[in-house]
């Protein structure tokens, strides 16, 4: 496909000052298994190309499955139409893209055990050992309990009138594991190791056998069976240890979303809206000196070279080069994650190289790559914890809701546990923690060490409209928080 993408934008060359042409083919599985049953298996694939072109300062794209010459070149036609048909000095003012090296060659991630060639019988087998090791106790009052797990191959081709000509192969796969408890009007759930479908990497089946769901499953059949008789959880404002999980989806909404450049730039107000930061807040020569985010333990890059991470790849979806990106250092802001226009438009010379768009039909749009938190010298989660007088230690997301600035939050997680003179104590349910952005980072003072942190993959990232789903990966350690307000849901 890389000949017939480069064969097409050298029909575009004479119609456009710029154009991209971008094939992809994308083939998924999702199994489940629920109460000793198999649940679902699904298995989908799409093909097709997008086609994206810049012509008189306006952007024009259109997406098709036709891939004859035929297909494409009407596809071209109606891009080069939408582009043309863009209202002249209309909005925000739009700057050309800024320059980058023309991608060339081929990109592959590690993939020792590819799940589209393991017989599908022994994925299974796999799943049912660990649902029914969640089942093991023999308790009544687990209602339900299920194992997934999810595989997915995305091979791409891109050119561009700029002379790139490069292709791509990733394979993505996770699973996870879930135990519902219920006794009379209270019900709770456990999971592992993440909620909301388990946690993915850029792997193949390796990556589920590593998270040991049969070995993890009666742990968590027992703390939701404990969770029924536990108090809730106390209102009260305390010191507050977060678990890597919980982190990085903290990492997530309040930074990586707030950081994303045309949010910034207000060109982009979909699933809960902008951000506090403004375009000024980026300037070199900012008044006042560099904003400051968080206290001085917060340093975050974006890294879309890390291994494993769902939001690594050669080049991104217009052609530039992976690269690392420090956002925050020493709790003081440097950089926003950006494509090329977004970039050009604050006066950038390259992008932060984020520009990815969901599968072929939708045109790139800035999102996170692998949004981390650099690990500190608090050492393990146990000596964090044997460093903190009293608390609470709060662990695996429920819920959560920020508003449309990325400022006020609140988080709810499946358990607390009392922390008491260095060391954990009684459980409790339905936590909730809330703050202000700005506020909670500052609050920061120890972040667990190397050995703690873990990168924690997350595939259902929302934004744009029409609607793209993205997956991506936020390196985390546990990490502790003073003054944080905390209340039972």
């Amino acid at each position: 496909m890389l000949d017939v993408v480069t064969a097409l934008i050298d029909r575009a060359s004479g119609h456009a000052t710029y154009a991209e042409a971008r094939f992809v083919r994308e083939e998924v599985e999702t199994l489940s298994v629920r109460d000793g049953r198999i649940e679902d298996v699904t298995h989908e694939t799409s093909a097709g190309v997008g086609i994206r072109v810049r012509s008189g300062g306006g952007w024009g794209f259109a997406a098709t499955r036709d891939t004859t010459a035929a297909g494409l070149d009407a596809a071209l036609a109606q891009a080069i139409a939408i582009a043309a048909a863009q209202p002249a000095g209309a909005g925000t003012p739009r700057a050309d893209p800024g320059p980058e090296d023309p991608a060339a060659g081929h990109w592959a991630a590690p993939c020792v055990i590819d799940p589209f060639a393991l017989a599908l019988a022994t994925k299974l087998d796999e799943l049912l050992a660990a649902e029914a090791a969640l089942r093991a106790g023999g308790d009544a009052r687990l209602a339900s309990t299920a194992a997934t797990a999810r595989s997915r191959r995305v091979v791409q081709a891109f050119a561009s009138t700029e002379g790139a000509a490069c292709t791509q192969e990733r394979v993505e796969c996770g699973g996870g594991i879930e135990a519902l408890a219920v006794e009379g009007a209270e019900a709770q759930t456990r999971t592992y190791p993440t909620s909301h479908g388990g946690s993915m990497a850029l792997a193949g089946w390796e990556q589920v056998r590593a998270l040991d769901l049969t070995g993890n499953a009666p742990r968590v059949a027992a703390e939701a069976i404990e969770l029924l008789s536990a108090p809730p959880c106390p209102a009260l404002t305390t010191t507050v240890v977060l678990h890597g999980e919980q982190l990085a989806l903290q990492i997530h909404e309040s930074i990586g979303h707030a950081l994303e450049l045309d949010r910034i730039l207000l060109g982009e107000a979909s699933y809960a809206g902008t951000s506090w930061i403004g375009a000024a807040d980026l300037a070199p020569s900012r008044d006042g000196g560099p904003l400051r985010y968080g206290s001085e333990r917060l340093s975050i890059i974006a890294d879309a070279t890390l291994p494993g991470g769902l939001g690594s790849f050669g080049w991104d979806d217009e052609g530039s080069a992976a690269r690392r990106t420090p956002l925050i250092v020493d709790g003081e802001l440097r950089d926003a994650l950006s494509d090329r226009e977004s970039a050009a438009m604050i006066g950038r010379t390259t992008s932060g190289a984020c520009a990815r768009a969901d599968g072929f039909a939708r045109q790139p749009i800035v999102r996170m790559t692998n949004v981390s938190i650099e690990p500190g010298t608090a050492g393990s989660l146990a000596d964090l914890i044997a460093d903190t007088d009293e608390g609470l230690y709060l662990e695996s997301n429920r819920s959560w809701s920020i508003d449309d600035r990325r400022l006020q939050f609140q988080f709810a997680t499946e358990v607390a546990r009392e922390i008491r003179g260095g060391e954990l104590g009684r459980l409790y349910r339905n936590p909730v923690y809330s703050g202000v952005t700005p506020r909670f980072w500052g609050s920061l003072d120890a972040v667990c060490g190397p050995e703690a942190w873990t990168l924690w993959g997350l595939t259902n990232c929302g934004k744009g409209e029409p609607g793209q789903v993205m997956a991506v990966s936020h390196g985390a350690a546990p990490a502790r928080f003073r003054g944080v307000a905390v209340r039972p849901a």
